[in-house]
């Protein structure tokens, strides 16, 4: 049933009625006051029937209704409204009778010319500041109509703003005549309209980094907005002189179906912007994480065991961007090559009895072909990757693949055909990923890969994965096929090596597509993953051997991460044990490609040099571990012996005499020579051999070794061992508003501390060349440093606006590694500035010593490990100072939570 236009509305009293008002007018003693009060009932009325979750479309139209009552009672207050030459009009979204509790009033003061006005210019002025008065967000103009022709002449948002108009009072006629002007057939022809409209919605989606998922979208101006659906009305309203959006079904250019795709993706995002005024009470349209929460609850959405009810609320946000967004694409194209080129001469080549190509875009031959052949749903797109001249798909062909996505059924799953035409299209040379986003947005890969149908949309109420689960998966698919260009070699180089060559990369890219897809079912989604995989693989003909590998690859896809960001991977053990769970060399292969691939497609600022560097290091020492084999663990005095020689080597090329450097080297033991790359500990022994005087402490700070961490600088403390000098460091740095990424904490025989710390900028970028950013931090250091009793006030620091909206519990388990002789404090909480001084603090309060830290930001989460001693370097082996640790970092940590 169609919704009436506001002027087709039936009197409603409940929100306004004639005497009502004038009475209100009496009450008040002036009419300002009165339609203040009036405005305030009514909203009140409407917003208790969207509390009820009632007609979101009936209640946007029932609120312009009241607003042009009452307008129209405060207009007749003024002279001007006796003249027949004057008329207020309402354009833009009031015009077109949508009307939120924020949103602006639009208004047009439309003059049949400056002599209209001479008379009444006070009344109109008078009439605009009342309006400012009662407090409305109004935006207003007074035009004549020549004016409002020579200004729709010169910019496009003017002319679509007149489109719109309606009569709110005064005159019809000259909204009609203005109207008129301002037409097609006088300016802005449907052809131009089209063009300026398009690069329009180009240079919007460019804001918004072309995609319908970001985490706090603009559900106005994003891709998949209100401004989609209004874009392909003014485009279609311009050709076709159309009132509603509806009548575009009868003109052809919108399908039933598809009308009722936009009508109720339109309704949804009117409950989502009414909801978000009422929240923030104000004309917000960002879905922020603030308010995300409190929208779903408005919006009747529950929390259940599998997914909150923000979750759920986000996934059907997102669904709804994406369906309009895809519309909107293709009506958009099919307007432009339908009816702006109908008459353009057609050069057609034939391709087969099924396809042909038209101007260089692909078409069905007929209107019957995938009824009759529905393995063309998926012929088309091996079409497309395997011949790069075709630009893209005809838009009628894209109507009719979505019109028969349906027939791809567990019946055209089985079929021989579409099994084979899938592997094939896995295995092209060229544009797997264009043709896999494609079949995403037709609906096709959905329906072909049902577990993948099932996590379209769906987003994890969390700042590190920034994309919808389909998204980020596709991402993936996208990074693995980059990784073959010669371009990226020098930033991914054992990635590059590594596709070029596996001997099966169709296998990666299952893997890849899979890695995630259990997400939202309850459960670990890594194994719920691999089943439907090696599942996947078997039906499609795979070998065991291939089904096994990919289904060890998805269930273990985060296995190389957490090895890298957790354990300290210049440890032989930690090497050992990772290679025990590989395996093999193929697995490692095919594992650090994923993991790379998987990283970066899931927030881009999670990657940078040093994550890189520390994977390329787990890489290149597990490969030495798998071809001495697993049977010959990795000798900690032969690490040592080997890292010594070649770190020798560089000094004696440097001119320094061994047996200084062997007199040094004695008294800083052995861990100092498992923790560092050769290349660094040169580096460090040259500044520690030319450090004037021990009484001063030593820090350099620099790019570490390429081999590790690279991309990162590194600070190297060498100084008197002191209780509190991991407190006193990490105070320092967080004044410094750096990052800490990793920590080494040695303390030599002779009672010295030698510290690395790998730092960011508290942005995730490199400290770069800027020279008085280094003598800074080294300056502040060195202060914090030399009397480390008096560390710096930790500065706290107001909490970024996107991590006040999460609740983490802290977390805290302490456990005793008898083999490493120290005591581990993992922790896991939400992440805030100065959160490392604050457990550095706890430490040195409870006299307890560290000595290697490995920190893990994920986005909101961080997820620490400490290694701790007592005083005396032993494990703490007394449980109630153990609980009182925990305690004070729960504590702690908890008070500075939002």
């Amino acid at each position: 049933m169609k919704t009436p236009l506001v002027t087709e509305l039936k009197h409603d009293s409940e929100l306004f009625e004639q005497t009502r008002f004038e009475q209100l007018v009496a009450e008040k003693g002036a009419i300002a006051l009165a339609f203040k009060q009036a405005m305030k009932d009514a909203d009140a009325v409407l917003n208790q029937r969207f509390r009820r979750l009632e007609n979101i479309k009936l209640i946007i139209r029932r609120r312009a209704w009241v607003m042009d009552k009452l307008l129209q009672q405060l207009w007749n207050h003024y002279n001007c409204s006796n003249c027949p030459d004057i008329a207020l009009l309402a354009v833009g979204g009031y015009g077109r009778a949508e009307l939120h509790p924020h949103s602006d009033i639009d208004l047009m003061i439309l003059l049949r010319s400056d002599a209209s006005a001479q008379a009444y210019h006070e009344d109109l002025s008078a009439f605009v500041t009342q309006l400012w008065d009662i407090g409305l967000e109004v935006g207003h103009s007074v035009r004549t109509l020549d004016q409002c022709v020579e200004l729709a002449k010169s910019d496009i948002t003017i002319a679509t703003n007149l489109m719109e108009a309606r009569t709110i009072v005064g005159a019809p006629e000259l909204a009609e005549e203005m109207i008129e002007r301002t037409g097609p057939d006088h300016i802005w022809d449907a052809k131009s309209f089209f063009t300026a409209k398009w690069k329009e919605q180009i240079a919007r989606y460019d804001k918004f980094s072309n995609t319908e998922f970001n985490l706090e979208p603009d559900i106005k101006s994003a891709p998949g907005g209100l401004r989609d659906i209004q874009n392909i009305g003014w485009v279609a309203k311009r050709y076709f002189d159309a009132r509603r959006l509806s009548d575009l079904v009868s003109h052809g250019f919108l399908t039933s179906d598809e009308y009722d795709i936009l009508n109720s993706g339109h309704l949804f995002l009117w409950e989502v912007r009414y909801a978000l005024h009422l929240i923030t009470g104000r004309g917000e349209n960002r879905l922020l994480f603030d308010y995300q929460k409190a929208v779903a609850e408005m919006l009747g959405y529950k929390d259940s065991s599998s997914a909150l009810a923000v979750e759920k609320f986000m996934k059907r946000y997102y669904r709804v961007a994406l369906s309009i967004s895809q519309l909107n694409d293709m009506l958009l194209q099919h307007f432009d090559e339908a009816i702006l080129r109908a008459d353009e001469p057609e050069v057609i080549t034939p391709i087969n009895s099924r396809f042909q190509i038209h101007n260089s875009f692909i078409e069905v031959t007929h209107d019957k072909v995938f009824e009759f052949y529905p393995s063309a749903l998926m012929e088309v797109f091996l079409i497309l990757a395997q011949n790069e001249q075709i630009e893209a798909i005809r838009a009628s062909t894209i109507r009719l693949i979505r019109d028969h996505r349906h027939l791809v059924d567990e019946h055209f799953r089985n079929d021989i055909r579409n099994i084979s035409m899938f592997m094939e299209l896995l295995r092209s040379p060229n544009k797997i990923y264009t043709q896999f986003y494609r079949m995403k947005r037709y609906g096709i890969l959905g329906n072909y890969i049902p577990t993948f149908g099932q996590v379209i949309g769906q987003m994890q109420y969390d700042l590190f994965h920034i994309y919808t689960v389909d998204a980020h998966s596709l991402h993936v698919l996208r990074n693995l096929r980059m990784f073959r260009h010669q371009e990226v070699k020098k930033d991914f180089p054992i990635a590059h090596y590594i596709v070029h060559r596996i001997p099966k990369i169709e296998l990666l890219y299952i893997a890849g597509l899979f890695h995630d897809l259990g997400k939202g079912r309850g459960g670990d989604h890594s194994e719920l993953g691999s089943l439907d995989a090696y599942n996947f693989c078997i039906h499609h003909r795979l070998s065991k051997w291939d089904a096994n590998l990919v289904a060890w690859l998805v269930e273990h896809h985060l296995l190389m991460s957490l090895t890298a960001q957790k354990k300290d991977v210049s440890d032989p053990d930690v090497i050992h044990e990772f290679a025990c769970k590989v395996g093999d060399q193929v697995r490692l292969d095919y594992l650090h490609a994923l993991t790379v691939a998987d990283i970066r497609a899931t927030n881009p600022k999670l990657w940078n040099g040093w994550r890189g560097a520390l994977l390329r290091q787990l890489y290149a020492e597990t490969r030495r571990a798998l071809r001495r084999g697993l049977e010959n663990p990795g000798n900690r005095e032969d690490w040592i012996e080997e890292t010594k020689e070649r770190a020798m080597a560089l000094l004696s090329n440097r001119g320094i005499s061994e047996t200084t450097v062997n007199t040094l080297w004695d008294s800083l033991g052995d861990d100092y020579f498992l923790r560092e790359t050769y290349g660094d500990v040169a580096r460090h022994t040259e500044a520690m051999l030319n450090h004037p005087s021990q009484d001063v402490p030593m820090v350099l700070l620099g790019k570490t070794d390429d081999r590790n961490y690279h991309g990162a600088a590194e600070v190297f403390i060498y100084t008197k061992d002191a209780p509190n000098l991991f407190a006193a460091t990490v105070a320092a740095l967080n004044q410094l508003n750096l990052t800490i990424v990793d920590a080494k904490i040695i303390t030599s025989a002779t009672g010295f501390s030698l510290d690395t710390y790998i730092i960011l900028e508290e942005n995730g970028t490199d400290i770069g060349d800027d020279q008085a950013r280094v003598e800074q931090i080294v300056r502040k250091l060195q202060k914090a440093l030399k009397d480390p009793s008096k560390y710096p006030e930790i500065v706290h620091k107001r909490m970024p606006r996107a991590l006040k909206h999460f609740n983490i519990p802290t977390e805290v388990v302490i456990s005793n590694d008898i083999e490493k002789e120290h005591t581990v404090v993992e922790l896991v909480a939400l992440d805030r500035p100065g959160l490392l001084a604050e457990v550095g603090c706890i430490f040195l309060e409870n006299n307890v010593s560290l000595h290697n830290a490995r920190i893990a930001t994920l986005g909101e989460r961080v997820e620490d490990v400490f290694y701790i001693t007592d005083l005396n370097g032993d494990m703490i082996k007394d449980p109630e100072l153990c609980e009182r640790i925990k305690a004070d970092i729960k504590e702690k940590l908890d008070q500075t939570a939002p």
